[in-house]
């Protein structure tokens, strides 16, 4: 076939519990705060982001109520526009084909933004550029829409300046990213709004650029001393022509603070900040004036058990904004979908975002198998209906991950039981769970279920069982040898029949194996081309008997930079075989991670690839880490309407992690 077809399960870490809308407060001389004053400016729809108030040239609009922001309401970030007279946010049709977009900005009518549609036709390279339109794009036939990043070069986190007449961006100019995410190598660069090709670098080193008037720049970089803080770089007053500057920056804020995302005042005086202190578990919002180097607390005074992001400021100087989670007193969602809608860019393939982890269909796709939480001893698995309704536990209060249901059988799931993550020796049980599928009422919460371990548990860490065709073996990853290797035993009895014989072996990782639906071929991740190097893993395939063992050369022949770049996990194949779904790095980044919750690795999105490595497509584009993917491998799946019962889902918790990189107790 030329395009992938099915439906596709996936999770994004954390992201189902965000639960954020965007919030502003009116600022006080004496900053005295309480909740009363804070008011919500979007609906409680599915998640809301990453705002600015409008700035434009109609004298009689309330700009502080006023706002343009990301929503994810349609399964994908898209810009929408929220006013007093509008009953519901306005989505503002823009690239139509691109489902990424983030950081809107409104200046005297027109609109600058990112988006994330146009292929760098380079991989290890993002896609996010900037582009202008007019506000109302119908007003311009839809011919308005420009780009302002050049051809090759990637822009993210755009500020307008008071003027209007220049533009300031986070840049890797043409740069390759090089895989960091803890601070991203961007650069300060700014140009006229008019003459967009003309950029130049006024600052290396920086992020998350705000014009104070037209000729300061803050932005936040990590200090030398470990510390986030906010910069500032200066131009000549009235500056006419931005060329020929690379400044020094200027330190603002102290150590013993973290400053990430600063929001200028035009005033020039102050900045709004988020911050992370020591001893404090939140992110909060701070103004911070520049002065008298003193911080005046906002957001902790009135939800301090909450995490704040990403401020931004009235024209005015009287109003400040930021997100968060919208809390349970709020009307709007106060659930996670078990299964969300994502919107796909491969017109027959069906994309769901799952509530849990490693999703695993059952033979004739009426359930799902999952892990709701793989890090907390009380996870456990857990079974769906398909529609994302009725949910069962098997097992709780044990760590369970990832699931493969038998194909032969339709009440034996098998599941990994033990700690993730962990060296080869640490012990980690496969586990054979066997229920009677009777006990699925809806009236039931818990079923019975035999648990059955299938390995030794002195052989270390057995995971990532994947059953054959036939239902009669399961591969899966050991590290009973001493390294993490691949093997295969029977699927009733394990090893204790003395049913196991290894299909790999050697100094590396082979892991995360998955069978095709022919039974021909074994698809699997390993670092064995660099085995010194635990995050560099590639795709391979083999055959159950071992042999024509050979790599899937997805980002470039062997050897090659790129080739030892990629990391390419939890890969599956299409029912017919001649597609592979994976999760990987290739797509770089796609927004500034430190603006968002915790991700273990934010540039983690999906990919196809055909099984010779030819036509590799995109699936998802946001910030957040996407994994885990499942795809249904019988025939077409009709899932009919997606559940929205309430009782059937968790309450959202608004319960991030802020980066786990960022240290607090230097």
């Amino acid at each position: 076939m030329d395009n992938p077809s099915g439906t596709v399960l996936f999770t994004t870490v954390a992201r189902p519990t965000y639960g954020f809308d965007v919030f502003s407060i009116k600022l006080s001389s004496d900053f005295n705060f309480s909740n009363s004053d804070e008011h919500r400016l979007t609906d409680g729809v599915s998640i809301n982001y990453n705002a600015q108030f409008i700035n434009t040239h109609q004298q009689d609009q309330d700009q502080t109520q006023s706002i343009v922001f990301i929503s994810e309401r349609l399964g994908c970030p898209a810009i929408y526009l929220s006013k007093p007279e509008l009953s519901t946010p306005e989505q503002l049709s823009l690239v139509t084909e691109s489902i990424f977009h983030d950081r809107p900005v409104v200046k005297d009518d027109r609109l600058y933004f990112i988006s994330a549609h146009e292929n760098p036709d380079q991989l290890f390279k993002s896609w996010s550029a900037l582009y202008s339109c007019h506000l109302h794009l119908n007003d311009s036939n839809g011919k308005d829409i420009t780009r302002l990043t050049p051809r090759g070069v990637v822009d993210f986190s755009p500020a307008v300046s008071r003027s209007g007449e220049y533009i300031a961006v986070a840049s890797y100019g043409s740069r390759p990213w090089e895989g960091e995410f803890h601070e991203l190598k961007t650069d300060i660069v700014a140009f006229k709004a008019s003459d967009p090709e003309k950029r130049v670098v006024v600052c290396e080193r920086g992020g998350w650029p705000s014009w104070s008037g037209d000729s300061i720049i803050y932005f936040h970089r990590q200090a030398d001393d470990g510390w986030w803080s906010i910069f500032q770089v200066k131009f000549p007053d009235n500056l006419n022509d931005i060329s020929g500057f690379l400044n020094t920056p200027v330190r603002v804020t102290p150590p013993g603070v973290h400053c990430f995302t600063p929001a200028a005042f035009q005033d020039g005086k102050r900045i709004a900040v988020a911050t992370r202190r020591r001893n404090k578990n939140y992110r909060h919002i701070e103004i911070f004036d520049v002065g008298s180097s003193t911080f005046y607390p906002v957001t902790d005074l009135l939800n301090p058990s909450f995490h704040h992001y990403n401020p931004f400021v009235s024209s005015d100087f009287l109003v400040l904004g930021y997100h968060r989670f919208r809390g349970e007193s709020r009307p709007g969602e106060t659930t996670v979908r078990n299964l969300e809608p994502v919107k796909s860019p491969i017109k027959d393939l069906r994309m769901l975002r799952l509530n849990g982890s490693f999703p695993s269909f059952s033979p004739a796709g009426d359930l799902i198998a999952y892990n709701p939480d793989f890090i907390n001893s009380n996870g456990g698995l857990k079974i769906m209906k398909s529609n994302g309704s009725n949910r069962w536990t098997l097992i709780k209060d044990r760590v369970a991950f990832y699931n493969s249901w038998s194909p032969t059988e339709k009440h034996v799931i098998y599941t990994s039981v033990g700690p993730i993550f962990e060296q080869a020796k640490t012990a980690v049980q496969i586990a054979r769970v066997t229920f009677d599928p009777s006990d699925l009422k809806p009236d039931s919460n818990e079923i019975p279920c035999d648990v059955k371990m299938l390995t030794r548990e002195d052989t270390g860490n057995n995971a990532f069982a994947s059953c054959s065709p036939d239902g009669k073996t399961l591969v899966f990853r050991s590290g009973r040898n001493g390294y993490k290797n691949l093997y295969i035993m029977d699927a009733f009895d394990g090893e204790f029949n003395g049913s196991i014989r290894q299909l790999t072996d050697g100094p590396w990782i082979d892991t995360m194996p998955s069978w095709s639906a022919k039974g021909d071929l074994i698809v699997f991740s390993s670092n064995r081309h660099i085995p010194n190097n635990v995050e560099a893993f590639s795709i391979y395939v083999v055959k159950p008997d071992g042999s024509d063992l050979k790599r899937i050369h997805v980002a470039g022949p062997e050897g090659s930079n790129d080739a030892d770049r990629e990391r390419l996990n939890h890969v599956c194949f299409s029912r017919d075989g001649e597609w592979l779904l994976f999760a990987g790095n290739v797509g770089s980044v796609t927004a500034e991670p430190v603006s968002l919750p915790n991700h273990f690795q934010p540039y983690g999105d999906l990919f196809v690839v055909r099984l010779d490595g030819s036509g590799l497509r995109r699936l998802t584009w946001n910030g957040y880490e996407n994994g885990t993917p499942a795809w249904h491998t019988g025939g077409e799946l009709d899932l009919g309407d997606l559940c929205l019962n309430e009782e059937d889902e968790d309450k959202l918790t608004g319960k991030t992690d802020d980066p786990l990189w960022i240290r607090c107790d230097m």
